[in-house]
């Protein structure tokens, strides 16, 4: 009897499991086409193939089932990992790796950042959630930065121009709008980046032209 009711409390962890699963791809699903903020509870039971109170019970609010999303999303298309950048010495291949790689992940991604970033504005909880994407970024562009020679307000602009480099709505613009390739979009970007330290030259004064 005990073996029969270990196998029975196994398999019924077993389905809940992969109900738990149906619901999370569900939800990724719906967060891709139509963006978490218009995912309804009910869209998402209809998907999975569940009643409403199941996906209740698996997830009792919205945070726990977008940091399910999440964690989901983050195993099947990993972001790039920085760690190999460290060892690229030249400070323009590796702002060059680090877009290739992060282009490419945009682009893997695209309806699904574009949504959330959308919907980070009407939904707290999409933002705290984005807020780590933001963390993400801040990291590499520390990472990259080291590489550079330049100090004070040359490395200020330098700072900056690779912030810019890696957002993901650069990419979108370079490579939706402008009709970019990626290779293109990383070559222009690492070119913007290359002068961001040059000081722009002052204005001409004025009272030189007044006669």
């Amino acid at each position: 009897m005990a073996t029969s009711r270990t196998y029975e409390l196994k398999r019924r962890a077993e389905r809940q499991e992969e109900t738990r699963r149906q619901i999370v791809a569900a939800a990724v699903e719906l967060h891709t086409t139509l963006g978490p903020s218009r995912t309804t509870v009910q869209g998402i039971a209809e998907k999975a193939g569940v009643t409403r109170p199941t996906v209740y019970a698996h997830f009792p609010d919205a945070r726990s089932l977008l940091e399910a999303c999440s964690g989901h999303v983050h195993v099947t298309v990993p972001p790039p990992d920085p760690t190999p950048w460290h060892s690229i010495s030249n400070a323009s291949e590796r702002l060059e790796t680090a877009l290739r790689e992060l282009y490419g992940y945009y682009e893997r991604l695209e309806p699904l950042l574009e949504n959330v970033e959308r919907d980070a504005a009407v939904m707290p909880v999409v933002a705290d959630l984005n807020a780590d994407r933001v963390r993400y970024l801040e990291g590499i562009r520390d990472l990259l930065l080291e590489a550079w020679p330049t100090r004070g307000g040359g490395r200020a602009r330098l700072r900056r121009a690779i912030g810019h480099a890696l957002e993901f709505r650069t990419w979108q613009s370079l490579v939706r709008r402008q009709a970019c390739t990626t290779e293109e979009a990383v070559q222009l970007m690492a070119a913007f980046a290359s002068v961001a330290p040059q000081e722009a030259p002052s204005p001409a004064n004025p009272e030189a032209h007044r006669t």
